[in-house]
């Protein structure tokens, strides 16, 4: 799958809302729950820690005009692309035939 489809079971993905508000997303209520939750758990943890990634990443969404949910829907949507990288590597990194120095 792509990263995109692991947002997506992960219930990070953003999805247009169209009715009233052009331009505005909110996360989809489906998903793996436990996945979700474990994101939104790191989420909180990283937003609240001075000097982290993640802090620094949600304070620029806040200082862009984000609304606080809006800025902790984008941490998590990044948080989940780069666990989702961090996996593929991993995976390949298992695959990978490792050869000895002759």
């Amino acid at each position: 799958g792509t990263e995109a489809q692991f947002a997506r079971h992960a219930g990070v993905a953003p999805v247009p809302v169209w009715s009233a508000n052009p331009g505005r997303h909110r996360l989809t209520r489906s998903g793996n729950r436990q996945l979700n939750a474990a994101l939104h758990r790191i989420a909180l943890t990283q937003a609240r820690m001075p000097e982290s990634l993640g802090h620094t990443y949600y304070q620029r969404k806040r200082d862009g005009g984000k609304t606080k949910r809006d800025a902790m829907r984008c941490l998590k949507r990044r948080l989940a692309r780069v666990v989702y990288n961090n996996l593929t590597l991993d995976h390949h990194n298992r695959t990978t035939p490792q050869h000895d120095a002759a």
